[in-house]
């Protein structure tokens, strides 16, 4: 039987008088990548960031590995966001500093390790993304392109070795060739550190290709959820709709 890593129960999320999320039900698979689609603005962000307590909800539950979450103390969640690693849409990495700084930026934040097992944390995790360490770690980010720049935020986000990675739509603004290398690098990664992963994406190609698990939020619930057979497969008008690129006035 699979086991959930992260179990939430409930969710609702208004921001004043508007509705984003309303009873969101949902268990990430331990070990798996688990999609989540969704219209742009139509609460999938908002999901993963009430995982990692950026957000807080109007009513109902989130568990991290069986510890309900919304009611930890700033102390607690911080301690709690070092196993889970989150890449945002951007990379969201520090102009003011080199690659190499950005990706050791959390080791010299959140551990007491001396600069040479840093340095080769650093370059190990720049190569497990598929970059050339040696070659990237001392220039700027505004000397990478799109690709690289994800590939140097996502080396950033998992030098902590995280237990849970969200990926907040990471082929977002790329080209097409660029997006299916960074869609083999996340397949890639999951492969060889087993981590649970929740992607946010409206790629529907892309999300495909690497994803073991797929969610639609729809209205601020989830309509329907499954492996890509039962998804692809789902005769929930809406769902089916989405994957046509059929908006029918709906959207």
């Amino acid at each position: 039987m699979n086991k959930s890593v992260i179990k939430i129960k409930n969710l609702h999320k208004y921001f004043g008088s508007k509705k984003v999320l309303n009873g969101v039900d949902l268990d990430i698979v331990e070990g798996k990548c688990t999609a989540i689609f969704g219209l742009s603005g139509g609460g999938k962000s908002t999901i993963i960031k009430h995982i990692v307590g950026l957000l807080k909800p109007t009513s109902g539950e989130i568990f991290f590995n069986g510890k309900e979450i919304t009611s930890f103390s700033e102390k607690e969640l911080r301690e709690t966001r070092k196993e889970i690693g989150f890449l945002f849409q951007s990379g969201a990495l520090f102009d003011s500093m080199n690659v190499f700084e950005n990706v050791a930026f959390p080791l010299r934040e959140h551990t007491k390790l001396d600069e040479k097992t840093i340095e080769n944390e650093v370059m190990d995790k720049l190569t497990l993304v598929g970059l050339d360490a040696s070659r990237v770690a001392f220039l700027n980010p505004d000397e990478l392109s799109g690709g690289m720049r994800k590939r140097v935020g996502l080396a950033r986000t998992i030098i902590l070795n995280p237990k849970v990675l969200l990926y907040d739509e990471p082929t977002s603004g790329l080209d097409p060739i660029t997006s299916d290398v960074i869609s083999q690098m996340i397949v890639s990664l999951q492969h060889k550190t087993q981590t649970t992963s929740i992607l946010i994406s409206h790629d529907i190609k892309e999300t495909f290709k690497t994803a073991d698990y797929f969610a639609m939020l729809y209205d601020g619930v989830i309509v329907e959820y499954g492996d890509a057979e039962h998804f692809l497969a789902s005769k929930v008008d809406i769902v089916q709709k989405f994957l046509n690129g059929n908006s029918d006035g709906v959207f």
